[in-house]
């Protein structure tokens, strides 16, 4: 008698024992399931739109003469990296878009910049100034041709500011292709640059752009210029 009572007193302990590690092993319920299932998912979508966000960021590639200006947000930002320095006086967000025929053409942003160049780079920048720092004006652009017939185009055929000064594309600092024939359905972007003749680049109201025509391959103007008038 004592032993079967031993045997039913395992068996019960040996039960309990079983469903005390069920209990803590078993998988979690629906609802935690759910929740954890919606957090992956929520740490998923926000790491595609950072990934997104880097990628668009990344893919203009900093021009090989010119100081890289893109970390210059509001005035007296200052960035130095092997093409000098450069410290921004002032800004101004864009971010619109002009219709040109079939060219889309973007203004993301127009900024005045104090640039003092790597002594490398000087003779460079002799062709344009005699002034080893000075002011310059920049605008950074995205071009789309909307047809699928190759174009060719400008995005700044004449620049002007409101201190009366002019430019040709010609005077351009960056010479980052921008200029020129445009695949169909092609894009470009990139920034162009205008040394300023005044000391004083803050004084500068607003700027002027005037684009070329759009032209077909046998030179046939498919659209007139435009003129773009930006102010500070």
């Amino acid at each position: 008698m004592k032993k079967l009572f031993f045997l039913i007193s395992m068996m019960t302990l040996f039960v309990g024992c079983r469903q005390h590690i069920y209990n803590e092993n078993k998988a979690p319920d629906s609802g935690t399931q759910q929740q954890t299932k919606n957090e992956l998912n929520d740490k998923s979508t926000k790491d595609t739109k950072q990934d997104k966000l880097t990628k668009k960021t990344n893919e203009y590639i900093s021009n090989p003469q010119v100081t890289d200006d893109r970390d210059l947000q509001k005035s007296g930002d200052y960035y130095a990296d092997e093409k000098g320095e450069a410290t921004l006086k002032k800004m101004k967000v864009v971010n619109k878009t002009y219709n040109v025929g079939p060219i889309q053409l973007t203004v993301k942003d127009v900024k005045v910049i104090h640039l003092v160049p790597d002594y490398s780079l000087i003779d460079y920048f002799h062709a344009l100034t005699h002034e080893e720092q000075f002011d310059f004006i920049k605008v950074f652009v995205e071009i789309k041709n909307t047809s699928s017939q190759k174009v060719n185009f400008a995005p700044v055929a004449l620049f002007e500011s409101s201190t009366g000064e002019k430019f040709d594309w010609e005077k351009d600092i960056y010479l980052e292709n921008l200029h020129g024939e445009i695949e169909g359905n092609g894009k470009k972007q990139g920034n162009l640059g205008f040394i300023l003749k005044e000391p004083n680049g803050e004084d500068v109201q607003w700027v002027k752009i005037i684009t070329s025509d759009v032209v077909d391959p046998n030179k046939k103007i498919i659209s007139k210029a435009k003129e773009i008038r930006l102010e500070f």
